[in-house]
């Protein structure tokens, strides 16, 4: 069982426990009055009040870093619709294994501030990994010139784009859900994107600023996140216009098995602060990305990787998905990569789901390097 913190401050005693019945390591809360004395104060500290909150000045923005531990950093960069929370797992396993684990909301997300979100040319991947090397120059110990990355879903692009950049900056990488992908000198991506699955493809229908906040704002930013949190389906994701998620304003909102109501809490709280438009400005600067890449045609990844993906996953449902990874052409663009861990029955947000499987890959990767 775990614990956290005990507080009788009276006449109200606030226990956190961990819900042994849920395939999760979240904790719940619950509320005891009683007639204690005010003087008698008890506390049995919640492994979440362990982690440190601090801004960090980098690349022109003030940055939200969560951290925890002590030893070799690992940088851990969220996805879309995420946050520095979505690692929440990974930071107390690993700070508990010997690792400074860090933990961060990229612009446009959070508590970091700054990005002006009115402008989509600001989130090219060349701004973020300009924020991640500041970040790694600020938060690394003295003399760890590198460190160990962990990526998922947006935050696996943009530690793609670290490793290629700047691979001096990468000790080893545990990549999540979306595979390397190769510039094509020939076909800009949100081309390429419609041109294969159609106007009604979620990437696409991204692309026009306001549009798709406005529909997001007719069901409130609570059942949206709950909506693709509980994205299961082994294809890509479509999203025709009106009511592209199938939910309505009136459905129950019924969060997934590995996820608690407090959770979904915390994540809309924070969305309902910054709006989607930050997250979705990465998707609009996509074809930018492309037109600032062509110095990296062809470019091999020369960090040592692993690479998780669920079998559900859209990602590697998509066209060409399977094939890119099982056939060894992600091999011959990721020459070190050592090995590929296919999930059976898991989707899109692998480490939530299952976050002792991944702790223990991502920690017996790194132990490799940590010697």
């Amino acid at each position: 069982m775990g614990y956290a913190v005990i507080v009788v401050d009276g006449y109200i005693n606030s226990y956190i426990f961990r819900n042994n019945n849920r395939s999760n390591n979240t904790f719940h809360r619950i509320y005891i009055f009683t007639s204690v004395s005010p003087q008698t104060h008890v506390h049995i500290h919640h492994p979440m009040e362990k982690i440190r909150h601090k801004m960090v000045a980098v690349n022109g923005i003030n940055m939200h870093v969560a951290e925890l531990g002590t030893g070799p950093t690992i940088l851990f960069i969220h996805g879309f619709p995420e946050l520095w929370y979505t690692w929440r797992h990974q930071i107390l396993y690993l700070a508990s294994h010997g690792y400074h684990a860090v933990a961060l909301d990229l612009r446009g997300y959070g508590d970091t501030t700054g990005a002006p979100t009115s402008d989509p040319t600001k989130f090219t991947t060349l701004h973020v990994v300009g924020d991640l090397v500041a970040l790694i120059n600020t938060v690394a110990a003295p003399g760890e010139d590198k460190v160990f990355v962990v990526g998922h879903d947006w935050g696996a692009i943009i530690a793609w784009a670290l490793c290629l950049y700047r691979p001096d900056k990468v000790k080893a990488l545990v990549n999540m859900s979306v595979a390397f992908q190769p510039r094509d000198p020939n076909t800009k991506p949100v081309e390429a994107y419609r041109e294969i699955y159609g106007n009604d493809y979620y990437v696409v229908r991204f692309q026009e600023t306001g549009e798709i906040e406005g529909e997001f704002a007719v069901y409130g930013t609570e059942r949206v996140l709950n909506a693709f949190f509980n994205y299961r389906k082994p294809a890509p994701l479509f999203l025709p216009k009106g009511n592209g998620l199938g939910i309505s304003p009136d459905d129950p909102i019924i969060v997934p098995s590995w996820m608690t109501k407090e959770d979904l809490e915390y994540y809309t709280g924070k969305f309902e602060k910054t709006g989607f438009t930050g997250g979705l400005n990465y998707y609009r600067a996509l074809d930018l990305n492309w037109e600032l890449t062509g110095p990296w045609t062809e470019a091999k990844v020369s960090v040592p990787v692993k690479f998780i993906v669920g079998d559900l996953d859209l990602t590697y449902n998509s066209v060409g998905g399977k094939d890119y990874i099982e056939s060894g052409e992600f091999k011959k663009d990721v020459p070190l990569l050592e090995d590929v861990i296919i999930l059976e029955g898991v989707a899109h947000f692998l480490h939530e789901e299952k976050p002792e499987e991944i702790n223990k890959h991502i920690h017996q990767f790194f132990e490799q390097f940590s010697i």
